[in-house]
This record gives C-alpha cells, sequence and structure tokens, in this order.
C-alpha cells in the first residue's frame, strides 16, 4: 500500500480494514489478501469458504457499526521481517487472534517485500493486519459508507493464483455525500448510453456482425455528420488539411513505424494476400501480410514523406476522420466506450522544435473550446511519461529524447495553465502523451481524447524537410484527436445529454403534428416541411389519424428536440404552435419567426 494518500483515500483505507474485522466477527476463517482504497470507495478480497452475497450485506455492515461506534484507534507497529512472518505462520495477520491456520496470502505478501523496506502492522481493536497505512485516528472518523457489491478476483490479478471473492463498499465522510453518490448512480442508469442508444435508434450490435463492431442507425449517422461538420469547420479554421487512406496496410508500414511488435497484441491478425493469378506458389512474407489499420498516423507519415518539404510548409497539420480497428479482448467491450472498430477525429502536425510550444498550446485551446460547447466544466489532463527501466521494452529506446519531449510538454502544460496531473509509465511507446478525462453533468468520469507528442516515428520513416540553412532536419509530431472517436464521444454524450441533445446535434431537429387530417391542414404542414428540410434541417412530419396527445407522447419518448403543433387556427394565421422537449409548450409564433429561431440555433449552435 502507497504511503502517500489524501484525507478521502486514508478514510476508504480504514474503511477496508473495518470490513475485514466485520467479516472477521462472523466468519472467524476468512483469509484476506488486499484491501486498498478505491475511486468512491474500497474493497477487501477474502477467501472464505460461504459465498458472500447482497443478502450478507446487512449483517456485515451491522458489524462494521459496532466496530465504528467502538471508536478504536488505529496504532501502527513497525516489525522485523522475522515477526512478521511468525505472526503470519500463527494466523494472526488479518485475524483477530492467532489461529490454527498460516494466514497465507499476508505470509506471500511478506516474502515478496524488498528486504531494506519496512514492515508495519496496523491495529484496531482485535484486529491486525500487515499494512503500510496510513489511515485515520480512530475506527469513529470512518464516516458513511455502505457495501455495494461483491464478484470474483483471482489473487494478484493472475489466472493461474486462487480466486478470491472481492467486498465492495462506497464511502464519503458525511451521509449526504453518499446518498448523493447513490443518486447519481441512479441517474446513471436511466442515462445509460447502451439503454438510450437502443430506446432512441441510434446504434446496435449485431451477433452475426461481431462483437465490438457497433452500427450506426439513422439517427446515430446525423449526430456523427454533425460531429463531422464541427471537426472540419474546426480544423479549416485552424489551418488543418484534410486527407484520406485506406484502411489496411501491408505490416511492413507497421514494421517500420514500431507498432510491430510494441502494439502487435492490440491488433487484429494479418490477412495473407495471394497476389499471383496462377497457380505458381508464392513466397509469403512481409510484402503479402496486410493489417486492418489500427491507427492513422504510419499512413499520415507517409502523406508527409510524399511531397519534398521545406521549413516554409511547417506546421504542416493533416486530418482525417479514420476508420481503425483494435483487437480488445471479448470482456473489454463495452457499449461504444471499448469497440473493435472505430472512426477517430485524428490529426498529425509536423513541426520544427520552435513552433512545438505554440501548436501545442492550439491544440489545448481547440479542447478547451470543444468543452465550452458541450458544456464540460470539469476535466482533467493525464500527462503520462515514460519508465526509464522500460526502455526498449514497452518504450522506444531514447533516454534523451524522452527527456527533452517529457521536459517540453511539462513546460507547456504549466505555462498555460492548464489542469493536469503527471502519471508515469503510461506513455506511447514512441513519446509522451496526455489523455483527457471529462466529467458528465452528473459527474460520471470519462477519457475521451488524446493529445500525443511523438519524436519516434518521423525519424522510423525518415521524414525531413529543409531548413534555413538548406540542411535536413526531423520534424516533431502531435498526434492529437480533441473528439476521440465517434464511438466512444457519442457514448459520452449521450450519458452527458441523457439523450436530450441541444437542437444543432438532435438525431430529429424538429416533428411535425398536425391537429386532425384535414387537406389543408396537411398541405401547410408539408410546406413548413419542405421550408425546414431545404434549409438542411431533420424535419418528419407525423401524419398519423391519432389525437395530438398520442402525437406529442411518441415524440417526447423518442426526445425531439422541437415539435411544431399545426392546428386549424395556426394554418389560419400563418403561424406555428412551438412546443421543445422537456420544456413543454412555447407558444404561438409567426411561421417565419419560429423556422428563423430554428434555423438560428441551429447555425451558432446553441446548448
Amino acid at each position: 500500500m502507497r504511503a502517500q494518500m489524501t484525507d478521502i483515500e486514508r478514510l476508504r483505507h480504514s474503511a477496508s480494514h473495518v470490513l475485514a474485522t466485520a467479516i472477521l466477527k462472523i466468519w472467524p476463517e476468512a483469509q484476506f489478501a488486499a484491501g486498498p482504497p478505491v475511486e468512491n470507495g474500497f474493497y477487501y478480497d477474502v477467501d472464505l469458504p460461504h459465498r458472500i452475497s447482497p443478502d450478507d450485506f446487512e449483517k456485515i455492515e451491522a458489524e462494521m457499526k459496532k466496530e465504528i461506534k467502538a471508536n478504536h484507534p488505529f496504532e501502527k507497529m513497525e516489525v522485523s521481517r522475522d515477526e512478521a512472518l511468525e505472526l503470519g505462520k500463527k494466523g494472526r495477520l488479518a485475524a483477530l487472534s492467532d489461529r490454527g491456520q498460516p494466514s497465507k496470502f499476508k505470509i506471500d505478501i511478506i516474502e515478496n517485500i524488498p528486504a531494506n523496506e519496512k514492515i508495519s502492522l496496523y491495529r484496531n481493536g482485535d484486529f491486525i493486519d500487515l499494512c503500510a497505512g496510513p489511515h485515520v485516528m480512530r475506527t469513529g472518523n470512518v464516516g458513511a459508507f455502505k457495501l455495494t457489491s461483491v464478484a470474483s478476483a483471482y489473487y494478484k490479478g493472475g489466472e493461474k493464483n486462487p480466486q478470491l471473492q472481492r467486498v465492495y463498499g462506497a464511502a464519503f465522510k458525511t451521509k449526504r455525500e453518499l446518498d448523493d453518490y447513490f443518486a447519481m448512480l441512479e441517474e446513471g442508469k436511466k442515462r445509460d448510453h447502451r439503454k438510450l442508444g437502443r430506446e432512441l435508434e441510434i446504434y446496435i450490435i449485431d451477433d452475426d456482425v461481431g462483437p465490438g463492431l457497433p452500427m450506426w442507425l439513422p439517427r446515430g449517422g446525423a449526430i456523427i455528420d454533425e460531429l463531422e461538420k464541427l471537426a472540419r469547420e474546426t480544423e479549416f479554421a485552424a489551418g488543418y488539411q484534410r486527407v484520406r487512406t485506406p484502411n489496411l496496410a501491408r505490416a511492413r508500414l507497421y514494421e517500420i513505424s514500431g507498432h510491430l511488435p510494441y502494439y502487435a497484441e492490440s491488433m487484429f491478425p494479418p490477412m495473407e494476400l495471394r497476389e499471383q493469378l496462377d497457380s505458381t506458389p508464392q513466397q509469403l512474407n512481409d510484402s503479402t501480410k496486410y493489417y486492418l489499420k489500427a491507427m492513422n498516423c504510419p499512413h499520415h507519415h507517409k502523406l508527409f514523406a510524399a511531397i519534398p518539404r521545406s521549413y516554409r510548409d511547417l506546421p504542416l497539420r493533416l486530418a482525417e476522420y479514420g476508420f481503425c480497428h483494435r483487437y480488445e479482448q471479448s470482456g473489454e467491450l463495452f457499449g461504444l466506450m471499448r469497440v473493435r472498430s472505430m472512426q477517430m477525429n485524428d490529426a498529425h502536425i509536423y513541426m520544427t522544435p520552435e513552433q512545438f510550444e505554440s501548436e501545442f498550446n492550439a491544440v489545448n485551446e481547440m479542447y478547451l473550446n470543444y468543452f465550452k460547447l458541450f458544456g464540460l466544466d470539469k476535466y482533467l489532463m493525464r500527462f503520462s511519461t515514460h519508465d526509464p527501466s522500460k526502455l526498449g521494452q514497452k518504450f522506444v529506446d531514447e533516454p534523451e529524447l524522452w527527456k527533452q519531449t517529457e521536459e517540453m510538454t511539462r513546460n507547456v502544460l504549466k505555462n498555460s495553465g492548464i489542469n493536469y496531473v503527471e502519471v508515469p509509465n503510461e506513455a506511447a511507446f514512441y513519446g509522451p502523451k496526455i489523455d483527457v478525462q471529462v466529467w458528465s453533468v452528473i459527474g460520471r468520469e470519462f477519457s475521451i481524447a488524446t493529445n500525443q507528442v511523438d519524436f519516434a516515428q518521423p525519424r522510423r520513416f525518415n521524414l525531413v524537410y529543409k531548413d534555413k540553412d538548406n540542411t535536413e532536419k526531423t520534424p516533431l509530431c502531435i498526434h492529437r484527436a480533441p473528439l476521440g472517436t465517434h464511438e466512444r464521444f457519442i457514448g459520452f454524450l449521450i450519458e452527458h445529454y441523457a439523450g436530450n441533445f441541444p437542437l444543432w446535434l438532435s438525431p430529429e431537429q424538429v416533428r411535425i403534428l398536425t391537429i386532425g387530417d384535414d387537406a389543408k391542414l396537411i398541405d401547410y404542414s408539408m410546406s413548413i416541411l419542405n421550408e425546414l428540410r431545404g434549409h438542411q434541417v431533420r424535419a418528419e412530419i407525423d401524419k398519423s389519424t391519432d389525437q395530438i396527445n398520442g402525437k406529442i407522447q411518441r415524440a417526447e419518448q423518442m426526445k425531439v428536440h422541437t415539435m411544431f403543433v399545426i392546428g386549424k387556427r395556426d394554418m389560419e394565421a400563418e403561424a406555428i404552435s412551438v412546443r421543445v422537449h422537456g420544456k413543454g409548450n412555447l407558444g404561438a409564433k409567426p411561421r417565419a419567426e419560429a423556422i428563423a429561431d430554428i434555423l438560428s440555433s441551429i447555425k451558432e449552435r446553441r446548448a
């Protein structure tokens, strides 16, 4: 357990010890492995013949409350390795007393602690556990908690190790914070993009097509079109040039880029392409082996190299909503958030070292403008760096370039005032990267975009430009995808908006509802429909003979943004009665005004 924790992590870590204490009061034979704090709570892994279920939570919580009420202090004790092992052999670790069975998991943990590292125990009441801490002062400081679930987990995450029961709980300082958390979870269930994606006819995943391969229904296609239009306009204004590349390439391309072997396990298996028309035996090699494209960058590097470049051409910004395929493990697939096919808002910026700061800042500004447009008030950029001990394995073996580019990136983040945290050992194999975390309106966290610095691939592809002194130099490259992929970003937006998209992004922007089926009324309504569609508004008309309340109910269920309700009086007054989803009836407006409002709202991309 790491020694540095926030106050809330201390509380949650302490709650896991209280949980273990309570389980032992009920099942004294329980053996414990690890019990760390996690986001919003804690867990403890336990080996126990009894299968814990939610039916047991009430009695476990009752014992936890007794331990909290007893207000035992958390006492730290430093011991020698031999003393710790002796206690483990007696079964005294993660236990209330000596037992006939040794504390097998704790003994294994002790044996793997480095020889020069201190070993400490923590006691609360009768419970003693092997633990580096820290904890709150007393069990009475644990705060508000609730057990939430139980799952299976292999010891140390290894499939060959014993399978344990992982008991999860949520913990906060106050009951109000705990109640707010569970209210957020309930709201999250209602907003689940898998549920709303099906109900609102946005996308499907079909077994005959394959897991992780979403297909977009017309309503989903409309959202994609709007996001592409937004990216195209934004990038054009920022000096990007759009390109298109194929969805597969020879293995040789990915060997040059370094994705083979660094990234091979995330790519689909290769296809062997026999290009001989006759039956002559063909030697299969890297020129006949093709891979589905997992990333756009190698193709873009080839486009950079296709034309001689001068320093006057830089920065060169190449953008593409490229289609990529990645092999995600089946157990990791999740709706639109983890998929095997994706359309990525990708671009690669080639620049001189002197241009890096302004280009990197411009990319960050693009992120911030998008956040404002979509109403994202809370965000965090995770700056991922390399681990020097893994050069040549996980990361390309260029120690000086790693130091240089990480320092450049760090300085830009500091100077720009961007909210970021630094995370070691999570860089891309070719350079440092930034993963963008955002929070939806109900406080759920999503990872939606990435921004990567690349010093390796331009060299591997022999990319050069002629500098002012007429010498050849290698450009730096930034990989950036502010909108991430259509799949993940739309999944996020569905949950962020609860399916109630703003007018400009709504799959069905206007639905015309007629009161009655008089021929003149239908003609008037059709003329409004044609006018809207003439301005590229996604408008439909409900010509059914149902009562108006039924038509409104159907439109509300599909979260149609705006309803134009047309009755005889509206027709006679050349007017439209306007109704907006979630806001109700806004009253009658002159036809020209109602349509003008729609058009200006879409053009301005109002929230």
